[in-house]
C-alpha cells in the first residue's frame, strides 16, 4: 500500500468525482453485465458493436453537466467485463473504431478533460469475456469458455500491453481503476508500469497487487480504514452501472447521505451514470447529479474539512476547519426538533451558527434547560431546520477551541 502522503495531491482534494460505464451494452439497456447475467450468446452480443453509432455522444456536454454540479474527477469505463475497448487498442479488433461510430470515445474524453484541467482515471477489468486466453472457467464475474484456448501468461501480456496504451497514448492520466481480479492474480509489475508511466496516477486495491486507496462499492461507509485513503462509490440506478431502460433510480437524499457520510469521514466519493446507447445521460441521472451538486457546492467546506477524533458518534460525524473554533456538523439524519443543543462544560459560548445549506445565520443563546442547580447552560443553536428531504451541515464557530466530548455529546437533544 502507498503510504498516504504519496498519493497525489489532486486526489487528496478533489473528493466529489463521477463515475461513467459505458460500452455496447448500452445498446441492449439490461446491464453492463449482459453477457454474463442474461447469458446471452456472444454472437448476438456483438452484433451491438456492428450497428453502435452513438450521434449523441459529446464530451463537451458530458464535462458541462459533469463541472456545473461540481463534480472534480472522472472515472471511465476504457473497458469492461465484456472485453469491449472503448479506446482505439491496438491489440484487438473488439472495440468503439471499429463501430459505425468509428472515433475513439476515450480519447475524446480525455482531450476534453486535459482542455478543463479535469482528472481522468481509467477503469480497467481484470475479468476478460472476449479474450480467448483469459480463463474464463466459471467462477464469479465469468463466463465458461473453451479450457483448450486458456493461457494467463498472454492475457496478462494482453493486459500489460493495453495498460500501457492507456497510460502512453492519451497525456497525463490520472489513474487506473482496477476492477474484478477473480483470479486472484499476484504481478506488482502492473502498477510499477502505471506509477512509472504516469507520476499523477492513483490506482485502487482490486488490481494485481496493493493500490493507494480501498475501493467501497454500495457498502455504508466505516468511520475509518486505519487511516488509509478508501473511497465509495454507487450508481444512480438500483440494478444496474450501465445504461437500462427498465431502471429504479435512487433519490437525491440518498445520494446526499452517502457523500455525506463518506467525505465527513475522510474517504472520497464516485456517483456512477450510465449514459444510453446515443451517448446521453438519462434524464433521471441527471436530476439527481443536479440536485446533489446543488447541495455539494454550499456544504463542501464542512464535508472536506478533516474528521475532529473524539467529536462524532457512529451517527453524526463532524469535521473541523483549520482554526481551531470552528467545526462543522452533519446532520445525516433528519433533525428530531428545532433546537441543536450541546453541553456547556465541553463547549465554549457559541459566536456564530450558520446552515451551510443556505447561508443563513441561525441564533444562539446559553441556557439552562433543566431547572437543576447543578445543570451547566447548554449552548444551543436555534431555528434548524426539520427536513426529511435534506442533509444539513452546520458550521458553528466558538469563543475558544472546545474540549474533547465524550462519544455522543454532539447529539441534537
Amino acid at each position: 500500500m502507498r503510504e498516504a502522503n504519496r498519493i497525489p495531491d489532486w486526489f487528496q482534494k478533489r473528493r466529489l468525482g463521477i463515475f461513467l460505464h459505458w460500452g455496447i451494452y448500452a445498446a441492449g439497456g439490461l446491464h453492463e453485465q449482459e453477457l454474463w447475467r442474461f447469458r446471452t450468446p456472444m454472437e448476438t452480443y456483438r452484433r451491438y458493436a456492428e450497428s453502435f453509432n452513438p450521434t449523441g455522444f459529446d464530451p463537451r456536454r458530458w464535462l458541462d453537466c459533469i463541472q456545473e454540479n461540481g463534480f472534480e474527477y472522472i472515472v471511465f469505463t476504457a473497458k469492461h467485463h465484456d472485453g469491449f475497448c472503448m479506446f482505439d487498442s491496438g491489440c484487438t479488433d473488439f472495440k468503439i473504431t471499429r463501430t459505425p461510430f468509428g472515433r475513439d470515445v476515450f480519447g475524446m474524453l480525455a482531450e476534453e478533460c486535459r482542455s478543463r484541467g479535469m482528472p481522468l482515471v481509467a477503469y480497467y477489468s481484470v475479468v476478460d469475456w472476449h479474450h480467448p486466453a483469459y480463463p474464463n472457467c466459471g467462477r464469479h464475474h465469468e463466463l465458461v469458455t473453451d479450457p483448450a484456448r486458456h493461457d494467463m501468461s498472454e492475457y496478462v501480456e494482453y493486459m500489460r500491453t493495453q495498460i500501457r496504451e492507456l497510460c502512453t497514448g492519451y497525456g497525463t492520466l490520472h489513474g487506473i481503476w482496477w476492477d474484478m481480479n477473480t483470479t486472484g492474480l499476484v504481478d506488482p509489475s502492473l502498477n510499477e508500469m502505471i506509477r512509472d508511466l504516469q507520476p499523477e496516477a492513483v490506482i485502487n486495491d482490486r488490481g494485481c497487487s496493493p493500490g493507494d486507496y480501498i475501493t467501497s462499492e454500495r457498502r455504508a461507509p466505516e468511520i475509518n480504514h486505519d487511516d488509509l485513503k478508501f473511497e465509495g462509490c454507487d450508481s444512480v440506478g438500483r440494478f444496474s452501472w450501465g445504461y437500462r431502460r427498465d431502471e429504479d433510480y435512487f433519490s437525491v437524499r440518498f445520494f446526499k447521505e452517502k457523500v455525506a457520510l463518506t467525505l465527513a469521514r475522510g474517504g472520497n466519493f464516485l456517483i456512477n451514470v450510465g449514459p444510453d446507447q446515443n451517448g446521453v445521460f438519462p434524464p433521471p441521472a441527471v436530476e439527481i447529479l443536479t440536485g446533489v451538486g446543488s447541495w455539494y457546492r454550499k456544504t463542501r467546506e464542512g464535508l472536506t474539512a478533516p474528521l475532529v477524533p473524539g467529536f462524532s458518534s457512529p451517527r453524526r460525524p463532524v469535521t473541523g476547519g483549520a482554526a481551531g473554533n470552528t467545526y462543522y456538523w452533519i446532520l445525516e439524519e433528519p433533525s428530531a426538533s428545532s433546537r441543536f443543543v450541546l453541553p456547556g462544560e465541553q463547549f465554549p459560548e457559541i459566536t456564530e451558527a450558520v446552515l451551510l445549506n443556505t447561508g443563513e445565520k441561525l441564533a444562539v443563546a446559553s441556557r439552562q434547560i433543566y431547572p437543576d442547580f447543578f445543570a451547566p447552560p447548554y449552548r444551543t443553536v436555534f431555528d434548524v431546520p426539520c427536513n426529511a428531504d435534506e442533509v444539513h451541515v452546520l458550521k458553528i464557530t466558538f469563543a475558544s477551541p472546545p474540549q474533547c466530548p465524550v462519544a455522543g455529546s454532539s447529539e441534537v437533544l
